[in-house]
């Protein structure tokens, strides 16, 4: 059975249309079950899960609460309610397609040797996509994930995408929940606890694969095109990075800034590129980008 895990703070207007289109979906009902994590909601979530529950009878949809702040918290406390040996993190401000769920279940019955998997994130504007946006901001501000059309490995140095993923729960037996010193909190920024797993899956040669067709169609909202968010954003990754990679070793961090230093050398390569096809304004985001992310590689947070 698949556990759907939804872990939310104060996304009451996306979770309704969310929670309609998994109810949508072609699995049985009997083969998953919905487990909404509120990690500390003061909108009206509850009351929008409630007409839900209601309206679905036929839906096993259940509602914890987890006090501890911050989206690793819930996702452990996801982990720790789920009734499923197959579990599917949904970001709360998604849809997802009428075969998404079944696309999963299929998957996992038939490829025991696969451990994780996760599928393509389609960003979904509210507004319009902005002149700056190129192929490595979208993939920073709207998670925009796409691998193409086939079963594969993912590329070296990349893995699931936090709102679209799915693992067999016995991954977190042996590499253990997610670290709740990373992950956004309330209205933090900060990341990399999904990096964390995963890289501790990758030591224990844990086979993690991209499918093509589970589909989440990411929410984007103007204000994740905003100058503000931007900056947060990046800031919090650097800050992220170096809290990760010191936990484990200075070695570790020593290395990260050595491929901080790689990726500078490809953002530069990237500016000139965009500059000859007359669009610098795509290369500079990716000079702001890079800026952001060392600054708080380094810890200069302010």
């Amino acid at each position: 059975m698949l556990t759907v895990i939804i872990c939310t703070y104060n996304r009451a207007k996306y979770i309704g249309p969310l929670l309609e289109s998994l109810a949508a979906n072609d699995l049985a009902k009997s083969e998953y079950e919905i487990l909404l994590v509120d990690n500390n909601c003061t909108d009206n979530t509850r009351a929008i899960c409630d007409a839900f529950a209601a309206a679905h009878k036929d839906v096993r949809f259940r509602y914890v609460v987890e006090p501890e702040q911050g989206l690793s918290a819930a996702r452990n406390k996801g982990i720790k309610e789920a009734k499923g040996d197959i579990i599917v993190y949904v970001d709360d401000d998604a849809l997802v397609d009428a075969h998404y769920l079944r696309d999963y279940a299929e998957w996992f019955a038939a490829h025991q040797e696969t451990m994780a998997c996760g599928g393509p994130i389609e960003p979904l504007y509210e507004t319009e996509e902005p002149k700056w946006m190129s192929p490595y901001t979208k993939a920073l501000l709207t998670a925009w994930m796409n691998y193409g059309d086939k079963v594969r490995e993912y590329p070296k140095g990349c893995y699931p995408g936090g709102g679209n993923a799915a693992y067999r729960k016995e991954v977190f037996d042996n590499v253990g929940l997610f670290n709740t010193a990373l992950g956004r909190k309330g209205g933090n920024l900060m990341g990399s606890e999904e990096k964390d797993i995963f890289d501790k899956m990758h030591a224990l040669h844990m086979q993690v694969l991209y499918l093509p067709t589970p589909v989440l169609h990411h929410c984007i909202p103007q204000a994740k095109l905003e100058k503000d968010y931007f900056d947060r954003l990046t800031l919090q990754i650097g800050i992220s990075e170096r809290q990760r990679t010191l936990a484990i070793s200075k070695s570790k961090y020593f290395k990260r800034l050595f491929s901080e230093c790689v990726k500078w050398g490809g953002t530069i390569v990237l500016l000139c590129g965009y500059t000859i096809s007359f669009h610098p304004v795509k290369g500079w985001k990716l000079i702001l980008f890079r800026r952001n992310v060392t600054r708080g590689l380094l810890g200069f947070a302010r």
